[in-house]
């Protein structure tokens, strides 16, 4: 295996990680979800519902836009630049939740709507530089390793938060506090990245219209899809992988919330989970490289069915803290190996708008999912019959995945881009 040389480009953009992850850990995972539905709605089932709603209705904007902002960053050369407005959005309507407060439905969901939204576009741009910052050969591990230092990040906010949320304050400020927090949390951490990453810029650049251009070239991609024939069968596997992973990551805090456990609790485990998520990122990413995305990704898959189950089968906290871990050392693996895979499937030169179509299949899984989840509990009263859901679509991703021929598909993408070199 060649040897791994770190810049400072490289850092950057792996410390992005660091930052985001912040977000993802304290308003998605953990704190918000609990907060909305425990004290904002105050309603276990409808709560559960209106969340996943909300997680659906952000993603159903990113799947509709990310394509065609990807194509139009792609040809204008101003990912960073994108990068950073989305991230600026996120952090701003992220500090704003500061203001929700118990009965405040509509502005909960607005807020958590835009915020996730722009999150959303921020992986678009962000995930696009991994084929520009790295080389074939260490692909796998600088995702695994910035996988990993995302959830180095979440511990830490964990930790930032943990203490104030120990408190019992008046109006629910513990909470709202952790959520400004947050916000501030990812923009002190982001400022490396976009003092360090860099973008490549062409001179000359013939002055076009930019929303014509992300037409035109959003309509060359489908006309040229059919030499992708291996990407687009990743894509539908990753379409059901990704659905049981948004489910895990929305609802993950809420189960806990079901099955008896408070807020410090619930927080206390995912502080648990965070260091396994790390080893897991880390460990499959130097698989990856080893044995190749596709096995890495399988492995995952079956892994993921096993722990569902025993989620459905748990009554204890007990169990609860065991299966957050085993889920946390997954989420890591399944993230940075399917990244890995489309870095792998993408031409260089097509990397922003291919992301954007990766983005489009994980949000419209997204959308799929979340809502499945929580109309389920709702309509049942019982939170693990939508567990079983999740367990189907691990399953599903796993036999598409199955008919992938990862080297016909690399190779593809290797010829793809001399051509568009020439």
């Amino acid at each position: 295996m060649k040897k791994l040389y770190f810049t400072k480009e490289k850092i950057g953009w792996i410390l992005y990680d660091f930052a985001d992850s912040s977000y993802v850990t304290i308003i998605v995972t953990v704190l918000f979800s609990l907060y909305f539905k425990d004290i904002v709605v105050g309603q276990e089932e409808l709560g559960t519902a209106l969340w996943g709603r909300a997680i659906s209705i952000s993603m159903l904007f990113v799947a509709l836009l990310a394509p065609f902002i990807g194509a139009v960053a792609d040809y204008s050369h101003s990912r960073k630049l994108l990068l950073m407005l989305a991230s600026y959005i996120t952090i701003v309507f992220t500090a704003f939740l500061y203001f929700v407060q118990k009965g405040d439905i509509a502005l909960a969901m607005l807020l958590f709507i835009v915020s996730n939204f722009a999150f959303g576009m921020c992986n678009v741009f962000y995930n696009s530089f991994l084929p520009d910052i790295a080389e074939k050969h260490e692909v796998g591990r600088i995702s695994g390793i910035s996988w990993g230092i995302g959830y180095l990040g979440g511990l830490a906010a964990l930790l930032l938060v943990m203490p104030i949320m120990n408190l019992s304050l008046p109006d629910d400020l513990e909470y709202r506090y952790s959520f400004f927090l947050v916000a501030v949390f990812f923009f002190i951490f982001s400022l490396p990245t976009f003092f360090w990453l860099k973008e490549k810029r062409k001179q000359n650049i013939e002055k076009k219209n930019y929303f014509i251009v992300g037409f035109q070239r959003i309509k060359e991609t489908a006309k040229h899809i059919r030499k992708f024939k291996e990407l687009l069968k990743y894509l539908l596997s990753f379409f059901f992988m990704n659905d049981g992973i948004v489910v895990i990551m929305s609802f993950a805090a809420i189960y806990g919330g079901y099955l008896g456990l408070t807020t410090q609790e619930v927080l206390f485990s995912f502080i648990l989970a965070q260091p396994s998520s790390f080893l897991g990122a880390l460990i499959f990413g130097f698989i990856t490289d080893k044995i190749g995305a596709k096995k890495s990704i399988s492995i995952s898959l079956l892994l993921w069915v096993i722990v569902i189950v025993g989620a459905y089968l748990s009554v204890t906290k007990t169990h609860y803290y065991i299966l957050v871990i085993c889920a946390g050392f997954l989420m890591g693996s399944s993230q940075a190996s399917g990244r890995t895979m489309l870095a792998l499937l993408t031409p260089v030169k097509k990397a922003t708008e291919f992301f954007g179509f990766y983005n489009f299949t994980g949000r419209m899984a997204a959308i799929l999912g979340p809502l499945v989840y929580g109309e389920i509990s709702r309509v049942t009263g019982e939170q693990r019959y939508g567990i079983l859901s999740i367990m189907l679509f691990f399953i599903a991703g796993f036999i598409v995945l199955q008919f992938v021929n990862e080297k016909k598909g690399e190779n593809v993408a290797v010829e793809m881009n001399e051509f568009m070199e020439n």
